[in-house]
C-alpha cells in the first residue's frame, strides 16, 4: 500500500532522515519507534507532505505522491493525528468531527458520525460540548475520529498515548486494534511506548537518529536483546 525508498528530510542544514526506506501492507498495523528527536514524527509528516523530502520516493498504491500537496494526499486515502492531538478547542466535538470529513463529496458524512459515536460512546456523550474542556484522552479520541472521518485507507497515529494515564493508553491502543480490524483501516503507529506499539503491530522499524537500525516481525523485535535493553527498559 504504503512504499518508501531512500528519504532524505533535512531542516536546514539537520539531517533529520537518512536513506529511510519502509513499506506497510494493506491491513497491517506497521509501528515505527524510537527515542523522542529519532525522526519519526518527521517520516509521517513527510507522507503526509508536509515536509518533502530531498531525495527517494513515497509511493501510495502504486501512485508517487512524493510532490502532492497535502489536501491532495487526503483526497487520495491518508489521514494523519497529529502529535498533541491538534484539536479545534473553541468549537464543538461535533463540528471537529464534521471538518475531518472537508474533502469528502458523498452524502455519507451523517452516517459515518453515527459510527464515530458508536465507536466513541464518550464523544457521543459530549458531542455539543467544547472541545478545549475534554480530558486529555477524550481529546485523543476527537483527533482519531475526526482523522476517521476521512474515510482513509491509512491512518497515520502520531503518538497517540502521550500524557495518557496508563488506563487510558490501554484503552486508545485497544481503539486501535479495532479500527484496524473493525473498520479495515491499515495504520502506520509512531509510539515512544515501545512496549505497547509492538504488542498490537504486525512489524515495526526502530529508528535511530534518523535511520533505521532495525526491522521486523513486531514479536521478533521485542523479542530482540538490543531493544529490550534499549526500549523496553529491560
Amino acid at each position: 500500500m504504503l512504499e518508501i525508498k531512500d528519504i532524505n528530510v533535512y531542516y536546514g542544514n539537520i539531517h533529520a532522515i537518512s536513506g529511510v526506506s519502509l513499506n506497510v501492507e494493506q491491513g497491517e498495523i506497521v509501528s515505527i519507534i524510537g527515542a523522542n528527536g529519532a525522526g519519526k514524527t518527521t517520516i509521517q509528516k513527510t507522507i503526509m507532505g508536509l515536509l518533502k523530502s530531498k531525495t527517494g520516493s513515497i509511493t501510495f498504491e502504486g501512485q508517487d505522491i512524493a510532490a502532492m500537496d497535502t489536501s491532495s494526499i487526503v483526497e487520495r486515502g491518508i489521514a494523519l493525528v497529529p502529535e498533541g492531538r491538534h484539536v479545534f478547542p473553541r468549537l464543538s466535538v461535533a463540528d471537529n468531527l464534521i471538518l475531518g470529513a472537508y474533502a469528502r463529496k458523498d452524502k455519507e458524512i451523517q452516517s459515518d458520525l453515527e459510527r464515530m459515536y458508536t465507536m466513541f460512546p464518550r464523544l457521543a456523550e459530549r458531542k455539543k460540548q467544547t472541545t478545549g474542556t475534554l480530558s486529555g484522552g477524550e481529546q485523543q479520541m476527537v483527533a482519531m475520529a475526526r482523522g476517521l472521518m476521512s474515510r482513509p485507507k491509512l491512518l497515520l497515529l502520531d503518538e497517540p498515548s502521550m500524557g495518557l494515564a496508563p488506563v487510558l493508553v490501554n484503552q486508545i491502543f485497544q481503539t486501535i486494534v479495532d479500527i484496524n480490524s473493525d473498520i479495515g483501516t491499515t495504520i502506520l503507529l509512531v509510539e515512544q511506548n515501545a512496549r505497547m506499539a509492538l504488542s498490537i503491530a504486525t512489524r515495526g522499524y526502530v529508528l535511530e537518529t534518523g535511520s533505521i537500525v532495525y526491522s521486523g516481525a513486531a514479536e521478533d523485535l521485542a523479542n530482540n536483546d538490543s531493544i529490550r535493553k534499549a526500549y523496553l527498559g529491560e
